[in-house]
């Protein structure tokens, strides 16, 4: 990934460079020279950065140059980020700190008018049928409803190659109404690299459960809820993406499963055949590949509009030859298909059908050539976005909201030169990841602006092996770490119980931009590791501290003048955050929900004049008394009050907020309707789905406002 991160780093710098604001601080320091030749410099080199980006994968003193010309472009962008916190810190000083001037910020008056929208789904939501598995669907729910003399839980192993569509044809099976009817329970984990059985057992529980708290109990206290909820019952237990050979964990998390009925059944999928016979009490089942006509019927839907191919005799012959090359692997079809959907010229088929990459072994790594091709083939910029959606977990149910934030803080929407919104440039790269199938499974939450999606275990290997080792996923136990590491990404399931140890491994990496955690309750548990990250990672961007629970954060945070996205959610100790938060003059997401000590925000929150996207959970009744607080936040686009139980009152600072386009209240149960009846909205439409957000509302300046 070192070319397209580097192209990318380049293009940032470059259009830094060129600011307006830039040249001022660069005049006011004395080094306006040096910026330009840096300019003349740079703009020489992000010419070649795309060629060498083809030439790299076959010439690694190519392949070695741009990671280091990378790390060089990595200490620019810092240095020019803080030229841009001192405009942005004297840009706040100017303005008193409260950002009055809507004229000097040529921003709009009021909210367009509002209008009815109907519950829709997205364009790029295409049905994702699953083709030519009618044979195995009928054999494996015949395996499910058939009794055992021998024993109360039966296990069913699935496997085959990876794209198969195991996974797929499984969802099919356990959705299927005989299933439905035929298990009182059913349960759905995946399992991925990692076969904790401590960590398999929560996650069962939270099947059963639903979102009761167990992070911090003990495999010992886990098994009595575990034993309870199963008593009796007859389960369906899926174990999806096994890649566990030690047999005594698995007889490990199988004894604690047997209290269930008679005729309960664990359906395992798996890569391995050696899986299948250390898991397996049934034969396994073995997935081959689709025919050439199921397989071709697939490329057609993916690869042309209803009935198109007619027209493009010659295509067709090309992609016939395609398919055959993809032997079989669905994901592959589709992946190739959806690569070429719009286009139309004979040129772009041929390319891909005589590639070089299928003469490609297959390696270790276990990449389809399919999958090589229709990355190559993705635009520099999305190559990045989709690189870093490496550093979340397998399976990982990713948030538009989110993901589009990460993506901003990292530097990598780019704008479209139409005045077009950040958050709008970052819906059309998840659209146009998801048309071309590097993205799946999606789920509406709310009117088609909030919604979920997954990545294929494969797609997800991909991304892994292209964004190494720029981006990382860690341990605490982790060693040899590459110094280019620049996003790290901890997979820990638990949290050292010895502190020094997290803290001397943070000694380990330099210049870190990124720190995440995989796993939900992982986190911080006291102050002294944030400090240690505040002290060693000067240049950070996204500090990820979700569930962590310690009771202050530390007036250091200040320092941070590059941090761009901060995550606070789920700190059920904090109460006051340290007035020096105030100086993060480029943060754009601050997330406090969850929150629920929080007493309230600090009074100079409104000097955060980068901030975009803010979260919040807290005591207060008003949320923005009578300080002018988030008032002066006049780029904020997005507003969560989530669980803000003595909230009464959002006076009139609310019109104040003139560049808000989204604003979700949930679980505000002293907060009235009639609270944003001071207002002044053209129209007002009410949309009811209790099934949604029940007992909140939603308002946006695209949909308008709805209660739910």
């Amino acid at each position: 990934m070192a070319e397209s991160f580097a192209f990318a780093i380049a293009e940032s710098v470059l259009g830094k460079l060129g600011s307006t604001l830039i040249q001022e601080v660069g005049l006011a320091w004395g080094v306006k020279t040096e910026l330009g030749e840096l300019k003349d410099t740079l703009s020489t080199i992000h010419a070649l950065l795309l060629d060498a980006e083809e030439k790299q994968a076959t010439n690694l003193q190519i392949s070695d140059w741009l990671g280091k010309l990378k790390l060089v472009l990595y200490d620019a962008e810092d240095v020019l980020d803080e030229f841009d916190y001192e405009a942005l810190r004297q840009q706040v000083v100017a303005s008193g700190s409260s950002i009055r001037s809507k004229s000097k910020f040529n921003l709009s008056e009021g909210i367009a008018n509002t209008r009815v929208v109907q519950r829709e789904t997205h364009s790029f939501v295409r049905a994702s049928d699953v083709i030519g598995r009618d044979d195995d669907k009928e054999n494996i729910v015949g395996l499910l409803k058939q009794s055992s003399d021998t024993e109360n839980i039966s296990v069913i192993p699935i496997v085959g190659i990876g794209g198969l569509g195991k996974t797929s044809l499984v969802k099919l099976v356990y959705n299927d109404e005989r299933v439905v009817g035929h298990f009182s329970i059913k349960m759905w984990v995946c399992v991925s690299d990692e076969f904790d059985v401590k960590k398999l057992v929560k996650e069962i529980l939270k099947e059963i459960k639903g979102d009761e708290n167990y992070s911090d109990f003990s495999l010992q206290q886990l098994q009595s809820p575990l034993r309870n909820a199963l008593d009796g019952e007859k389960f369906l237990l899926v174990l999806d993406d096994v890649w566990n050979t030690d047999r005594e964990k698995w007889l490990e998390l199988k004894d604690l499963l047997m209290d269930g009925a008679k005729g309960s059944k664990i359906l395992v999928t798996t890569r391995k055949k050696s899986i299948a016979s250390i898991m397996g009490t049934f034969p396994m089942q073995e997935i081959k590949g689709l025919s050439h006509e199921d397989c071709l019927s697939l490329f057609v839907k993916c690869a042309f509009m209803d009935g198109e191919e007619k027209r493009y005799p010659t295509l067709l012959k090309i992609g016939d030859q395609i398919v055959e090359k993809c032997a079989g692997v669905p994901l592959a079809v589709r992946s190739l298909g959806s690569l070429l959907y719009s286009k139309r010229d004979e040129w772009d088929w041929v390319s891909i059908r005589d590639s070089e990459i299928w003469e490609l072994e297959q390696n270790e790594d276990g990449i389809m050539a399919a999958l090589r091709l229709s990355y190559y083939d993705l635009p520099y910029h999305l190559k990045q976005c989709f690189a870093l959606c490496s550093l979340f977990p397998k399976d990982y149910e990713f948030s538009n909201v989110v993901l589009i934030s990460t993506w901003m803080a990292e530097g990598l929407i780019h704008s479209s030169g139409q005045n077009a919104k950040m958050e709008d440039i970052g819906e059309r790269y998840i659209n146009e990841l998801l048309s071309r199938s590097f993205f799946q499974d999606v789920e509406q939450l709310i009117l088609g602006v909030l919604y979920t999606f997954k990545m294929h275990d494969l797609v997800h290997d991909l991304a892994m092996f292209f964004a190494q080792p720029e981006c990382l996923i860690l341990n605490f136990h982790s060693k040899d770490i590459p110094k280019r590491v620049q996003h790290a990404a901890f997979s820990d399931t638990e949290w050292p119980k010895e502190e020094c140890k997290a803290l001397k491994f943070l000694e380990k990496l330099n210049n870190v931009h990124t720190i995440y955690f995989q796993m939900k309750n992982v986190a911080p548990r006291s102050e002294s590791f944030v400090k240690a990250c505040i002290l060693r990672f000067k240049c950070i961007r996204i500090l990820d501290l979700q569930d962590s629970n310690f009771e202050a954060l530390p007036k250091s945070i200040g320092s941070l003048k590059h941090l761009r996205f901060l995550d606070l959610s789920g700190n059920k100790r904090i109460k006051k955050l340290p007035n020096s938060i105030c100086k993060l003059y480029h943060l754009q997401a601050l997330s406090l929900s969850r929150c629920s000590e929080l007493e309230e925000l600090p009074r100079g929150i409104g000097s955060m004049i980068s901030l975009r996207m803010v979260s919040i959970t807290m005591k207060q009744r008003d949320l923005f008394g009578k300080e002018k607080g988030l008032r002066s936040l006049n780029s904020l686009q997005r507003l969560e009050i989530v669980d803000c139980l003595n909230l009464e009152f959002l006076s009139k600072g609310m019109e104040s907020l003139i560049e808000l386009r989204m604003l979700v209240i949930t679980d505000c149960p002293s907060l009235t309707f009639k609270a944003l009846g001071a207002y002044k909205f053209c129209s007002l439409t009410i949309y009811h789905n209790w099934r949604l957000y029940r007992g909140g509302f939603f308002m946006s300046q695209l949909l308008t406002l709805y209660t739910i």
